[in-house]
């Protein structure tokens, strides 16, 4: 019999971040490959979940089983006694060390760096645990060349250890558009410009915000996932929109009538948004750095990390020159259609299911 697969749901207990959508998206698609494997050859798979959580998928071959209470104690001490004698897959990051036949995740280098964001015990928490974690693991994954290559520099986990599986993006593609949004703010057959609004100085919202200062005539700047109190110091420039945290429809519609996303980050670890923004047909403007060359390629417009000047005329060339916009929106489902999510997931499979024989 294959020892049972079990899968560390604690990252359910948070909420929806970019971490978590991997590891919940990762999770569905091996259901659904448990599902497609004929009854008698399949493992047994559980999924162990904080009975709080209000966001846990429904599954077909994976079981779900609630805990009440989950936490690093929880994960360091309770999860591998649960997990004994099976195959467990850790998917947010962290995972017991104790428990030898896993498979953990880590996606990228940034807690390594003071600008990460993170505050500085959680830093302090994973710059002691990772390399332990990677150590005691059978497989160690990450998401891009760019994260191996700088997990094994840092001494985190060894490059010919560690194997790469690219997130997916097809997902943004699941729900219909909701262009009501669009509408709401005013914006409706009209330019704009698309960015995640985040505080943390690796993702450089200031060199865009550098670029809008004296504005750019008839171009809005629309932030999503931030309110303005949650950019800090940040200068945000006058006429600004916010369009808060919007679902998958809403920024699937977004994005169909923008003139591009600018995605300015210093570093990425992956840098999904570019790819969801291609498939909707959506321009990027990005600065070439981290993993962003690696995912995107020549597909998007690229502009300097310091540049405000460069992000100002690359927004410009993409409202005024057509051409060229429908050449990059065309560069861009080329490029964002090979990352999907059943890729992922089946790349993933082809890793853990070895891992459950004697």
């Amino acid at each position: 019999m294959p020892r049972p697969i079990y899968f560390n749901g604690k990252f359910y207990s948070g909420g929806l971040n970019g971490v978590h959508r991997v590891a919940d998206r990762l999770i569905r698609e091996c259901d659904a490959r448990l599902n497609a494997e004929l009854a008698p050859n399949r493992p047994e798979a559980v999924l162990i979940a904080p009975e709080s959580s209000d966001w846990v998928p429904d599954l077909r071959a994976i079981q779900i089983e609630r805990v009440p209470a989950v936490g690093q104690v929880w994960e360091q001490l309770v999860l591998p006694r649960r997990a004994a004698g099976g195959v467990l897959i850790n998917l947010a990051n962290l995972a017991p060390i104790r428990h030898r036949r896993k498979l953990t995740m880590i996606h990228d280098a940034q807690f390594l760096f003071n600008d990460c964001g993170y505050p500085w015990r959680q830093r302090a928490g994973y710059r002691a645990l990772a390399p332990r974690i990677a150590a005691s693991s059978t497989h160690v994954v990450t998401v891009s060349d760019f994260s191996r290559r700088m997990l094994g520099l840092f001494g985190v986990a060894r490059p010919e250890r560690t194997r790469v599986i690219a997130n997916g993006a097809d997902h943004i593609l699941g729900t219909a558009a909701d262009a009501g949004l669009r509408r709401q703010l005013g914006i409706e057959g009209r330019p704009y410009v698309v960015m995640f609004g985040s505080p943390k100085p690796y993702k450089n919202n200031a060199v865009v915000f550098d670029a809008f200062a004296d504005g750019i005539d008839d171009v809005a700047l629309v932030i999503v996932g931030s309110a303005p109190h949650d950019l800090g110091d940040l200068h945000v420039p006058a006429g600004t929109l916010f369009a808060g945290r919007p679902g998958d429809a809403q920024f699937r519609g977004l994005l169909e009538g923008a003139t591009a996303l600018a995605f300015p980050s210093r570093t990425e670890g992956f840098g999904l948004p570019p790819l969801e923004a291609m498939l909707c047909d959506c321009p990027v403007i990005a600065s070439p750095a981290g993993a962003i060359p690696e995912v995107c390629g020549d597909a998007v417009l690229y502009a300097g990390v310091d540049d405000p000047a460069a992000w100002r005329a690359a927004i410009v060339r993409l409202r005024d020159d057509r051409k060229l916009r429908q050449r990059k929106i065309a560069e861009g489902r080329l490029r964002a259609g090979p990352y999907t999510w059943a890729a992922a997931g089946e790349r993933l499979m082809g890793l853990i299911v070895p891992m459950t024989g004697a």
